[in-house]
C-alpha cells in the first residue's frame, strides 16, 4: 500500500512519522514530480500537476475541514474525497463562536474602549431572550456550537439545506424557511459548506432581514459574505459590527477597510486549526477500513459539495 504526503505550507516530517506509526505495513512517502502512483494522499492545496499525475488514486484525504478548494480542481478519475469528522476542531469552533457570542453581548469590547481611555462606566445588563443566534450550517461543527451556545441559554435557531433535530435547538431548513431563520435572529454564525449555491449568502438582502441591532461572526468561507454589503449594514446601523475570521483574500490585504473598522473584529482563519495528531489516527483508521473493503464516514458528494 502506498501513501503520498502532499501539502502546501505544512511541514512534512512531522505528519510521516505519526502516519508511519500508525500504518507500518504502508510505504509512506512526500509527493514529488514524477513520483509512482499512489493508492491514497494525505493533501491540502495540492497542485494541479500533482492531481493530474496521480490518476487511479482511491482516495484524496483532506486535512482541513473545508474541501472547497480541492473540489475546485480537476480531479483523478474515480477518486474518492474524503474529509475530517472532527479531529478535535469542533471544540475549538465552539470557544471560538462562543467567546465572540459573548464578547459582543456582554459589551466587552465597550469595556476594553473605557479601559484605554481610564473611564470606570458600568452598562446596563442585556436580555439573552433579546440575542436569539442564529447557527447556519448545522454539520458536525455547527451541531456542537449551536449545542455550546444553548448551554449559555441563548435562544439558539440552525438552518440547515435538509431538516436536522438538535436538541435546545430551534430548527429551519430549506430555502422555505430561509428568511423566517433569519427574522427571528439577531447574532448570525456562519458555518455553511462554500458550494454555489452558498457563495455571498451574507449579502445586503441577507442582512437586512435579521434583527436591528445584528452581529455577524464568519467562520466558514470569506466567499460567503459581500464585503461591501456587511460595511454598508453596518454604517446604517442595522448591523452593530462583526467577527471575521476568514476573508476572501487570505492573509487580509492591508488595505482592506476591515483592520481599521471600529466595529469588526479580525482574526487570522484560526478558529479550528487542525489538530495533527487526532487527523492522523483519524485518517490512518480510515484507510485501514478501506483496505477491508469496509464504508467510511466523510466521503465527499462533489455535486453537493460537502
Amino acid at each position: 500500500m502506498k501513501i503520498t504526503f502532499c501539502c502546501t505550507d505544512t511541514k512534512a516530517e512531522p505528519w510521516l512519522q505519526g502516519l508511519r506509526a500508525a500504518l507500518p505495513q504502508a510505504d509512506i512517502t512526500v509527493w514529488q514530480s514524477g513520483a509512482p502512483l499512489a493508492d491514497y494522499a494525505v493533501v491540502w492545496a495540492p497542485p494541479q500537476q500533482f492531481l493530474d499525475e496521480q490518476q487511479g488514486i482511491q482516495a484524496l484525504f483532506n486535512i482541513g475541514a473545508g474541501v472547497d478548494g480541492l473540489l475546485q480542481r480537476r480531479l483523478p478519475a474515480g477518486a474518492r474525497v474524503v474529509r475530517l469528522d472532527d479531529a478535535g476542531m469542533a471544540v475549538q469552533m465552539a470557544e471560538y463562536v462562543c467567546h465572540a457570542v459573548i464578547r459582543h453581548f456582554r459589551e466587552f469590547d465597550g469595556y476594553e474602549a473605557d479601559r484605554q481611555a481610564g473611564r470606570w462606566a458600568y452598562r446596563k445588563p442585556r436580555l439573552r431572550q433579546d440575542f436569539a443566534v442564529g447557527v447556519m450550517g448545522l454539520g458536525v461543527l455547527g451541531e456542537r456550537v449551536a449545542q455550546a451556545l444553548a448551554q449559555f441559554e441563548f435562544p439558539v435557531n440552525g438552518w440547515s439545506r435538509s431538516p436536522k433535530a438538535v436538541a435546545g435547538v430551534r430548527a429551519f431548513s430549506g430555502a422555505g424557511q430561509f428568511n423566517d431563520f433569519l427574522a427571528a435572529s439577531r447574532v448570525l454564525v456562519n458555518l455553511l459548506p462554500l458550494t454555489p449555491d452558498t457563495a455571498n449568502i451574507i449579502h445586503r438582502d441577507t442582512l437586512s432581514r435579521l434583527q436591528p441591532g445584528a452581529y455577524v461572526i464568519n467562520v466558514a468561507r470569506g466567499a460567503h459574505l459581500v464585503d461591501d454589503d456587511l460595511l454598508a449594514l453596518i454604517a446604517s446601523g442595522h448591523v452593530a459590527g462583526a467577527t471575521l475570521d476568514v476573508f476572501r483574500t487570505e492573509p487580509l490585504p492591508a488595505a482592506h477597510p476591515f483592520w481599521q473598522h471600529p466595529n469588526i473584529t479580525v482574526t487570522p482563519h484560526t478558529s479550528a486549526r487542525t489538530l495533527r495528531d487526532e487527523s492522523i489516527a483519524q485518517i490512518a483508521r480510515k484507510i485501514t477500513a478501506l483496505q477491508r473493503g469496509e464504508a467510511i464516514a466523510g466521503v465527499v458528494e462533489p455535486a453537493r459539495g460537502y
